[in-house]
């Protein structure tokens, strides 16, 4: 297979055929690195060497009534994960102060549970208003569970710029990971979101007992509904979770997979997500050369790379920090002694 072919296809505008599409997931390992390059070229045309930082909050954590089998805060997980309810304005500002130390565009809060409650709703709103004073430079993204239309309208006057909920998964494997709310929900949020006025952003996890034919089926969806930001989130099997010992990715199949969401959705952000790296490790730079964005810090109950080796990452990839004009001298010192230190 010639990837370039299915490169420029891409970038014109046209939806790979299935049998194109399903090459991508059987690529031959020697051909990985001329994958990447093709897909390289459909990243680079739209977002150039600009990579998005994402900072993540989980601002109610656990005392979740859903049954989701690879989330540590669902109510069949036996993880030992703290619990606690929404955070205090306070506490929200700290961590979006964090996010501005750490580089990041984009501060996304999370609120475990169904869906939020009107007086939660009012609550974040509250917080929200306090981010966009303090820090108007940072875009604000809340990920809530399944959401009403009035809901929605009183996020986007409060200041939410975008909001995120995943499909996961495809509706034939659904029942196999949730019980209790379904992939129509799901995507009726996605809809709400939208007809709202909110940037939408709807990802996908991987590694769940999925075959290829679902992961073909999620990038079709994803270029049908056209969300603007996809994050792509790879299972951390957490023990005390249904799928504790689910083992099913490489990090050469993470590879594939981000190409075919490149070449699907071509304009569209592509965020490596949960699970980079504990699927990708030595491999996630490459993995920049086909997404746009990442999650910078820590995930909601997992712990991700330190900011300082990530953003070490982008710079010796030669990839810059989008709303960033460049790191300084004494920054970039800093990295290059810590690099040094680790060495020894």
């Amino acid at each position: 297979m010639n990837w370039n072919v299915l490169a420029e296809k891409s970038l014109k505008g046209s939806a790979l055929s299935s049998s194109e599409a399903a090459s991508v997931l059987e690529a031959p390992e020697e051909q990985l690195l001329a994958l990447i390059d093709a897909a390289y070229s459909v990243r680079r045309h739209y977002f150039g060497k600009r990579v998005k930082l994402n900072f993540l909050l989980n601002a109610k954590s656990g005392l979740c009534p859903e049954d989701c089998f690879y989330c540590s805060q669902s109510k069949l997980s036996k993880a030992g994960i703290e619990k606690y309810p929404f955070m205090s304005e306070n506490e929200i500002l700290a961590a979006a102060g964090r996010a501005v130390e750490a580089h990041a565009k984009r501060f996304c809060m999370v609120n475990s549970g169904r869906g939020p409650s009107d007086s939660e709703i009012e609550q974040i709103s509250s917080g929200v208003k306090k981010v966009k004073e303090k820090f108007p430079q940072l875009e604000v993204c809340v990920c809530l569970g399944l959401l009403k239309e009035e809901q929605g309208k009183a996020l986007k006057s409060c200041g939410v710029d975008a909001y995120n909920h995943n499909l996961n998964t495809t509706p034939k494997h659904y029942s196999e990971i949730c019980t209790t709310h379904t992939y129509d929900d799901r995507i009726q949020t996605v809809e709400v979101a939208k007809s709202c006025g909110m940037s939408s952003c709807s990802g996908c996890l991987f590694g769940m007992g999925e075959k290829d034919s679902d992961i073909l089926e999620l990038a079709a969806t994803f270029r049908k509904v056209n969300v603007d930001s996809i994050p792509i989130n790879f299972l951390i099997p957490i023990e005390g979770t249904p799928l504790e010992k689910m083992r099913q990715l490489t990090p050469q199949k993470c590879l594939k997979i981000l190409c075919l969401f490149r070449f699907m959705n071509p304009s569209s952000e592509i965020r490596i997500a949960g699970g980079r790296e504990f699927h990708l490790r030595w491999l996630q730079p490459l993995g920049l050369y086909v997404a746009n964005s990442i999650f910078i810090g820590d995930y909601l109950t997992t712990k991700g790379q330190k900011p300082e080796a990530d953003l070490a990452m982008i710079r010796d990839l030669g990839f810059e920090i989008e709303g960033e004009t460049g790191m300084g001298w004494d920054e970039k010192k800093s990295l290059d002694e810590e690099f040094a230190v680790r060495l020894k």
